[in-house]
Protein backbone atom coordinates (compact mmCIF):
# COMPACT_ATOMS: atom_id res chain seq x y z
CA UNK A 1 0.00 0.00 0.00
CA UNK A 2 1.59 3.15 -0.77
CA UNK A 3 1.62 6.49 1.39
CA UNK A 4 -1.76 8.05 -0.15
CA UNK A 5 -3.64 5.28 0.21
CA UNK A 6 -2.57 4.38 3.52
CA UNK A 7 -3.32 8.30 4.72
CA UNK A 8 -6.80 8.00 2.66
CA UNK A 9 -7.39 5.19 4.96
CA UNK A 10 -6.85 6.75 7.94
CA UNK A 11 -9.52 9.64 6.75
CA UNK A 12 -12.18 7.42 5.99
CA UNK A 13 -11.62 5.60 9.12
CA UNK A 14 -11.62 9.13 10.99
CA UNK A 15 -14.65 10.81 9.73
CA UNK A 16 -16.44 6.97 10.05
CA UNK A 17 -14.95 7.72 13.95
CA UNK A 18 -15.97 11.14 14.11
CA UNK A 19 -19.95 9.57 12.22
CA UNK A 20 -20.14 7.33 15.33
CA UNK A 21 -19.13 9.43 17.52
CA UNK A 22 -21.82 11.87 16.34
CA UNK A 23 -24.71 9.11 16.45
CA UNK A 24 -23.72 8.60 20.08
CA UNK A 25 -24.12 11.83 21.14
CA UNK A 26 -27.83 12.17 19.09
CA UNK A 27 -28.42 8.44 20.95
CA UNK A 28 -27.37 10.21 24.35
CA UNK A 29 -29.84 12.90 23.92
CA UNK A 30 -32.77 10.50 22.69
CA UNK A 31 -32.69 8.19 25.47
CA UNK A 32 -33.01 11.44 27.51
CA UNK A 33 -36.61 11.82 25.63
CA UNK A 34 -37.22 8.55 26.15
CA UNK A 35 -36.14 7.72 29.47
CA UNK A 36 -38.81 11.12 30.38
CA UNK A 37 -42.07 8.88 28.29
CA UNK A 38 -41.34 5.49 28.77
CA UNK A 39 -43.16 3.64 31.21
CA UNK A 40 -42.40 2.54 34.15
CA UNK A 41 -42.00 -1.46 33.14
CA UNK A 42 -39.19 -0.82 30.38
CA UNK A 43 -37.57 2.20 32.45
CA UNK A 44 -34.52 0.11 33.87
CA UNK A 45 -33.87 -1.03 30.09
CA UNK A 46 -33.78 2.83 28.88
CA UNK A 47 -31.40 3.62 31.57
CA UNK A 48 -29.16 0.72 31.00
CA UNK A 49 -28.62 1.79 27.06
CA UNK A 50 -28.67 5.54 28.04
CA UNK A 51 -25.69 3.92 30.05
CA UNK A 52 -23.98 1.98 27.17
CA UNK A 53 -24.27 5.11 24.70
CA UNK A 54 -22.26 7.26 27.04
CA UNK A 55 -19.88 4.56 27.30
CA UNK A 56 -19.69 4.13 23.97
CA UNK A 57 -19.48 8.09 23.14
CA UNK A 58 -16.49 8.28 25.79
CA UNK A 59 -14.68 5.66 24.22
CA UNK A 60 -15.09 6.99 20.98
CA UNK A 61 -14.03 10.76 22.11
CA UNK A 62 -10.86 9.09 22.95
CA UNK A 63 -10.53 6.71 19.44
CA UNK A 64 -11.08 9.97 17.79
CA UNK A 65 -8.59 11.66 19.76
CA UNK A 66 -6.41 8.47 19.82
CA UNK A 67 -6.10 9.01 15.82
CA UNK A 68 -5.29 12.69 15.65
CA UNK A 69 -8.79 14.48 15.57
CA UNK A 70 -10.46 16.72 17.33
CA UNK A 71 -14.07 15.26 18.78
CA UNK A 72 -17.21 16.36 16.96
CA UNK A 73 -19.20 18.24 20.23
CA UNK A 74 -22.66 17.56 21.35
CA UNK A 75 -25.23 19.59 19.61
CA UNK A 76 -27.13 21.19 22.31
CA UNK A 77 -30.49 19.49 20.75
CA UNK A 78 -31.37 17.06 18.04
CA UNK A 79 -34.54 17.04 16.15
CA UNK A 80 -36.18 13.41 16.98
CA UNK A 81 -37.92 11.93 13.45
CA UNK A 82 -41.63 12.25 15.17
CA UNK A 83 -43.43 13.34 18.47
CA UNK A 84 -42.96 11.80 21.75
CA UNK A 85 -45.87 11.95 23.71
CA UNK A 86 -46.00 8.60 25.17
CA UNK A 87 -44.40 5.34 25.88
CA UNK A 88 -45.49 3.53 22.74
CA UNK A 89 -43.94 6.73 20.69
CA UNK A 90 -40.97 6.48 23.37
CA UNK A 91 -40.61 2.53 22.38
CA UNK A 92 -40.09 3.34 19.15
CA UNK A 93 -37.89 6.50 19.01
CA UNK A 94 -35.58 3.49 20.86
CA UNK A 95 -35.67 1.22 18.16
CA UNK A 96 -34.97 4.16 15.79
CA UNK A 97 -32.20 5.55 17.72
CA UNK A 98 -30.76 1.69 17.40
CA UNK A 99 -31.05 1.24 14.20
CA UNK A 100 -29.74 4.57 13.32
CA UNK A 101 -26.60 3.86 15.53
CA UNK A 102 -26.21 0.15 14.42
CA UNK A 103 -26.37 1.42 10.74
CA UNK A 104 -23.42 3.89 11.64
CA UNK A 105 -21.12 1.47 13.45
CA UNK A 106 -21.65 -1.07 9.73
CA UNK A 107 -19.87 1.99 8.27
CA UNK A 108 -17.03 2.16 10.50
CA UNK A 109 -16.73 -1.72 10.46
CA UNK A 110 -16.33 -1.16 6.46
CA UNK A 111 -13.01 1.06 6.50
CA UNK A 112 -11.54 -0.38 10.10
CA UNK A 113 -9.39 -3.76 11.32
CA UNK A 114 -7.78 -5.18 13.72
CA UNK A 115 -9.60 -4.34 17.21
CA UNK A 116 -11.13 -1.23 16.36
CA UNK A 117 -13.35 -3.56 13.95
CA UNK A 118 -13.92 -5.86 16.40
CA UNK A 119 -15.11 -3.22 18.48
CA UNK A 120 -17.41 -1.47 16.12
CA UNK A 121 -18.86 -4.96 15.71
CA UNK A 122 -19.70 -5.49 18.45
CA UNK A 123 -21.38 -2.09 19.13
CA UNK A 124 -23.00 -2.77 16.30
CA UNK A 125 -24.39 -6.23 17.30
CA UNK A 126 -25.42 -4.54 20.39
CA UNK A 127 -27.41 -1.32 19.23
CA UNK A 128 -28.91 -4.32 16.87
CA UNK A 129 -30.34 -6.38 19.85
CA UNK A 130 -31.47 -3.53 21.33
CA UNK A 131 -33.22 -2.92 18.37
CA UNK A 132 -35.09 -6.01 18.21
CA UNK A 133 -35.87 -5.56 22.22
CA UNK A 134 -37.25 -2.22 21.60
CA UNK A 135 -39.12 -2.90 18.23
CA UNK A 136 -39.58 -6.80 18.37
CA UNK A 137 -38.45 -6.85 14.57
CA UNK A 138 -35.18 -7.44 13.05
CA UNK A 139 -33.28 -7.15 9.76
CA UNK A 140 -30.48 -9.92 8.88
CA UNK A 141 -27.77 -7.40 8.67
CA UNK A 142 -28.21 -4.50 10.57
CA UNK A 143 -26.75 -0.94 9.39
CA UNK A 144 -26.56 -2.52 5.70
CA UNK A 145 -30.40 -2.62 3.97
CA UNK A 146 -29.59 0.83 4.47
CA UNK A 147 -26.73 1.23 2.49
CA UNK A 148 -28.72 -1.30 0.07
CA UNK A 149 -31.13 1.54 -1.03
CA UNK A 150 -33.81 -0.64 0.18
CA UNK A 151 -35.32 -0.93 3.89
CA UNK A 152 -38.34 -3.34 4.17
CA UNK A 153 -39.04 -3.00 0.65
CA UNK A 154 -39.32 0.88 0.31
CA UNK A 155 -36.74 2.80 -0.88
CA UNK A 156 -34.21 4.72 1.12
CA UNK A 157 -34.38 8.24 1.71
CA UNK A 158 -31.95 10.01 0.14
CA UNK A 159 -30.69 13.85 0.92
Amino acid sequence: MRVGESREAKDRELRALQAALAAEHAAVYGYGVVGGRIGEGRRAEARTAYDAHRARRDALVRAVEDAGGSPVAAAAGYALPFPVPDTAAAVRLAGELEDRVAGVYADLVRVSGGERRRGAAEAMREAAVRSVRWSGGSVAFPGLAERGGTVSGTPAPTA
